[in-house]
Formats: C-alpha cells, sequence, structure tokens
C-alpha cells in the first residue's frame, strides 16, 4: 500500500499558504493548491482531499508531492506542458520585440501600432497585440522626464531629505510654493450629472474668467497649511506671503522654508527682509527637481479634488473653494510622509545620467 508523503512547512510558508488559501484576489487554482498542501499537513490522505475540495485523488496527490520536493515554489508555477501552445516561434517574436524596441518606426508615424506592425510582418493585429501584452510592450504610451543638471544635486537633495527625515530641535519644516495662473474656468454649455448607466458630462471648451495664485506653506510636521489668494505672482506678494508666515507661527522657533529656484524668491528686496528676520532659513530644491517640494503634492490633490471638474463664474468664485480646501484640509490635516532616502534617488539620477550619456553617443 502506497503511503503519501507527510507535508511540514516553516511559519513563514505556512502564512503564506493560509494567506493565498482563503485570497480573495489570488489565482483560484493557486488557492486550491493551498488547500490541499494544508489540508495534507493537517494529516488528511489524498482520498480525503479530494472528498473535500471536489477534485481527483490523483489532483491531490500530485500537487501534495510537488510541495514534497519543491516547496512553495512548486505550487506557484505552473506544470511542465500545460496551456496553449504559442504558435510562432520565438525567433518571429524576438524579431517583433526588437523591431518595436529599437527598430525604425513606420515611415508614416513616430511609433508601432498594432495595425502598422502586423501590416509589416504579415500577422493579425491581434497577434501582435498578444506578443506585445507578454513583453510588456505599450508603444502608444510614453512618459515624460526631466534628469536635473544641478552641479550642486546631490548636496540639495541631501539637505531638504535630512530636514523632512530628522528636522532640527524646536524648529518648524515648511514647505512652500505658489500655485500660479489658476485660472477661473467656466464651460461654454452646462454638463449633464452623473446618473445610472452614464457619466457626468462636461465641454471641452472653456472661458476664462481671469486667474489668481494660491501661496502655501506645508508644514512638514503635522500637514497644516498657511495659505492665501493673491491676484498675482511677484516679489511684493511673496513678501506678503512671508509675513503672515511669520504672524502665524510661534515666533522663538528657528524657520525652515524648502523653495523652488523662482526669481521671486531671491529678489533683493526679499533678501533684505530676510537679513532683518534671521529665524528664516531658505533651503532650495535642486534645478528641474520641483518634486522634492512636498507641497506639490498638496497642490496635486487641491487639483484633483476642487478644480479640474469646478466651473467659475469669476475669479471670487474660484478664490472661495480655494479657500474652503484650506479651511477643510486643516481642519484633520494629515501629514505627507517622506520614504526614499538620498542614497536610492543619488543611483537613480546617475543611472538615468549614463543612460543619457549612451544616447548621445548613438546619435
Amino acid at each position: 500500500m502506497r503511503i503519501a508523503p507527510v507535508v511540514e512547512f516553516t511559519e513563514s510558508d505556512q502564512a503564506w499558504i493560509a494567506r493565498q488559501a482563503r485570497s480573495r484576489i489570488a489565482p483560484k487554482r493557486l488557492g486550491e493548491r493551498c488547500q490541499i498542501v494544508l489540508l495534507a499537513a493537517a494529516g488528511k490522505t489524498n482520498q480525503q482531499i479530494a472528498a473535500v475540495l471536489g477534485i481527483s485523488r490523483q489532483k491531490a496527490g500530485r500537487w501534495r508531492l510537488r510541495f514534497v520536493e519543491k516547496g512553495r515554489r512548486g505550487i506557484e508555477e505552473e506544470e511542465p506542458g500545460r496551456g496553449r501552445k504559442p504558435i510562432y516561434l520565438k525567433p518571429l517574436r524576438d524579431l517583433i520585440v526588437r523591431k518595436t524596441t529599437r527598430g525604425a518606426p513606420p515611415p508614416d508615424a513616430t511609433q508601432w501600432s498594432r495595425t502598422s506592425m502586423a501590416k509589416a510582418m504579415k500577422l493579425s493585429p491581434s497577434t501582435v497585440g498578444r506578443i506585445w501584452r507578454q513583453h510588456g510592450l505599450k508603444p502608444h504610451l510614453m512618459r515624460t522626464f526631466k534628469v536635473s543638471n544641478d552641479p550642486h544635486f546631490a548636496e540639495k537633495l541631501e539637505d531638504i531629505i535630512g530636514l523632512y527625515l530628522h528636522a532640527p530641535d524646536h524648529a518648524i519644516v515648511l514647505s512652500c510654493d505658489e500655485k500660479s495662473q489658476v485660472q477661473a474656468l467656466d464651460r461654454t454649455q452646462p454638463g449633464l450629472p452623473l446618473k445610472k448607466g452614464r457619466k457626468s458630462t462636461m465641454t471641452h471648451d472653456y472661458v476664462r474668467h481671469g486667474t489668481t495664485t494660491l501661496f502655501a506653506a506645508l508644514n512638514v510636521a503635522d500637514g497644516q497649511v498657511i495659505g492665501e489668494c493673491q491676484p498675482r505672482h511677484r516679489h511684493q506678494e511673496w513678501l506678503k506671503f512671508l509675513q503672515k508666515i511669520d504672524a502665524q507661527t510661534p515666533p522663538d522657533r528657528p524657520l525652515h522654508l524648502i523653495l523652488d529656484n523662482y526669481a521671486t524668491h531671491k529678489h533683493p528686496r526679499v533678501k533684505a527682509w530676510l537679513q532683518k528676520h534671521p529665524r528664516f532659513h531658505l533651503h532650495f530644491t535642486p534645478t528641474s527637481a520641483s518634486w522634492l517640494n512636498m507641497v506639490e503634492r498638496f497642490f496635486r490633490d487641491l487639483t484633483t479634488k476642487r478644480l479640474r471638474r469646478g466651473v467659475f463664474h469669476s475669479v471670487p468664485e474660484l478664490v472661495q473653494p480655494l479657500q474652503g480646501y484650506l479651511q477643510h484640509h486643516n481642519q484633520a490635516p494629515a501629514p505627507f510622509i517622506w520614504t526614499a532616502q538620498a542614497k536610492d534617488i543619488l543611483m537613480k539620477v546617475k543611472r538615468a545620467r549614463k543612460k543619457l550619456q549612451a544616447c548621445h553617443k548613438v546619435q
């Protein structure tokens, strides 16, 4: 009489298997295999496992043995020989990938489409699409980037991340910026509201009714935002905002302001005012690295939640919801947590610069 092998696993394997067995998002076949292993570890025979799960005894025995021989990897991997065999040979698939990624584009476009590639390779568009999906290729999409060329990038990066992760004792760190030229946009026709079976609608064209500038200073420690709207974006308005920050923060606390390199922040009158207020310490982000300024995340949320779908018939109608958003945010503020380490960012920038240099040499 054949005896089924005994199933044993470590605590980490047991936790993972149990989690996959009850997961609602894991593949169904993986969940079933994990249930087989758990029942086998509980001392059930293959016949008993088959009865509980409604499967064959052979299937229960096969996955029990796979786990005993290969561990977790044995039930994660598919059995060899299963699934539909690829119709097209690997050299042809590699040629399509190489032509998509490194070959010349079609004569009438800047990138390949399924149709143009299918025509060039004398295949069906669905076949090209399937090969692209297998290799994670999406020629119709493009991401933008900008690598900073600031000669003092490393020093500025470490300085700012140091403020985020290890702020000076008793100091207040404020991430400051202006959301300039916020437009009061009205739509040329009224849209339709959201209803069952239909999306809300909005015309693609609009009417401008003026602009405002939102000045904001995000407290990195607690998420509070000091902000106000002003009609223009000059050093005069920036000085008024600095005075507001000075008035709304404890006078005995040093202030460290994180700023971009906009000329307004370095105006001679601003520098003269800062000399008279020595508790202000300015830290400038590297050029082309505004993503280091944490208040940009606040501006993104503001745009998504309050501005993008808004309809404003005048600048006062625009300023009112901006002020309302600030008040609502400050009622229950939550800080943004910075997790990226300076050394990791520097490594990414070095790799990006190396790739850019290689591209320049090829060109």
